[in-house]
C-alpha cells in the first residue's frame, strides 16, 4: 500500500473547461494529499489559466503547460519523468472528464505497494460501461481482444487510460522508445511492464461516458493501434523490445 500523499494523479488535457474545475474540485474534497498533476497541450479555451487560479488555494497541484496538441502518449511521458524527478514512489493516469471515478483512486494505491502495474479494467467479471453507444463498445471490448491475441498480454482492458504504476514499474521503462502517441500508448506502456516480468493485476472499475465536453478518439487513433500491436509483438520476438 501506498499513501496518497506519495502518489500523484496525472492528468493530460486539452480543451477541458467544463470538466477541469469540477474534477479539480473533487479531487480536493476526496483526496486532499494527493499530489496532482495537469499536463495542458495549449488548450485555446483557457483551461490552464483556470488550473492557475486553483494553485493559489492548493499547494500539491501541478500544471505544466506545452505549446499544442502534442498527444496523449507524450503528455504522459512528460508526467511520468516529472513524477520521477520529484521521487513519487506511484503514479495514477485518469482522464479529466469523469469517465474515470476519482472516488477509485485507493483501490489503485492500495494494491501498488504490492504490484507494479494496477490496471483498471472495464471487463474484468463483466462488462461495466455507462451509456456508450454499442458501436464503440464494440469496438473497446475487442480492440482489447485483439491485443490479447497478437500480443500474449494477459489483460481483459488493455486499452483503458485509468492505470496505477509503481517507481519500480516507471523506472524499468526506457520512455525515450516509447512509440505510440495516441491511445495506443496505453496497450505498448502495459505490455512493456509485463513483458519484464513485474507483477501486474487488474482492479474492477466501471467507465462512464463524459456528459460534457467532446471526445479525442478519431480514426487516426484507431489505426496507429492497429498497427502498433504488430509492432510490439514483432519487437518482442527480435529482441528489441525496450
Amino acid at each position: 500500500m501506498i499513501s496518497l500523499d506519495k502518489a500523484v494523479v496525472i492528468i493530460p488535457t486539452y480543451n477541458e473547461i467544463a470538466n477541469i474545475e469540477k474534477m479539480l474540485e473533487t479531487l480536493d474534497r476526496l483526496h486532499p494529499s494527493l499530489n496532482v498533476l495537469i499536463i495542458d497541450d495549449g488548450s485555446p479555451d483557457g483551461t490552464a489559466k483556470l488550473i492557475k487560479n486553483f494553485q493559489q488555494k492548493k499547494a500539491n497541484l501541478h500544471l505544466i503547460e506545452r505549446s499544442g496538441k502534442l498527444g496523449l502518449g507524450t503528455a504522459y511521458i512528460r508526467g511520468f519523468r516529472w513524477a520521477l524527478e520529484q521521487n513519487f514512489e506511484a503514479v495514477i493516469t485518469m482522464d479529466c472528464d469523469f469517465s474515470h471515478d476519482p472516488e477509485a483512486i485507493p483501490e489503485f494505491t492500495n494494491k501498488l505497494g504490492q504490484y507494479d502495474l494496477a490496471v483498471g479494467s472495464r471487463y474484468i467479471g463483466g462488462i461495466r460501461i455507462m451509456n456508450w453507444p454499442m458501436q464503440r463498445l464494440l469496438l473497446s471490448y475487442f480492440a482489447s481482444i485483439y491485443a490479447r491475441v497478437i500480443t500474449g498480454i494477459p489483460f481483459s482492458d488493455s486499452t483503458g487510460g485509468f492505470n496505477g504504476y509503481s517507481r519500480k514499474a516507471l523506472q524499468s521503462l526506457n520512455l525515450d522508445k516509447i512509440f505510440s502517441i495516441g491511445y495506443a500508448f496505453q496497450i505498448e506502456l502495459k505490455y512493456k511492464v509485463w513483458s519484464q516480468g513485474l507483477p501486474c493485476l487488474e482492479v474492477p472499475i466501471t467507465f462512464y461516458e463524459r456528459t460534457v465536453g467532446k471526445s479525442k478518439m478519431s480514426r487516426k487513433i484507431i489505426v496507429e493501434a492497429v498497427i502498433n500491436v504488430f509492432r510490439l509483438r514483432f519487437k518482442k520476438m527480435l529482441g528489441t523490445l525496450q
